[in-house]
């Protein structure tokens, strides 16, 4: 749903900062990011067989291209 918006949804690391993600990204698909969005779900404790565990955090970034730029997802490319 996102790719119709000229948006890609990435896993990052929970220290990793805006301007960090939007120079990565530049980078290694040579596209240019218009703006850079990012989220943290916060881990869930979870009970399995009455073992309880705790899921960790996980930080996303959803990345806007430029207009005209895009990322195949399925290549990578």
């Amino acid at each position: 749903m996102a790719s119709e918006h000229n948006k890609v949804v990435f896993k990052v690391r929970k220290n990793a900062t805006k301007p960090q993600i939007k120079e990565a990204v530049e980078k290694l698909f040579d596209v240019k990011v218009k703006n850079v969005n990012t989220l943290t779900r916060k881990g869930k404790l979870k009970v399995f067989k009455n073992k309880v565990g705790q899921q960790s955090d996980v930080k996303r970034a959803i990345v806007t291209l430029e207009e005209g730029h895009r990322i195949d997802v399925t290549t990578g490319l």
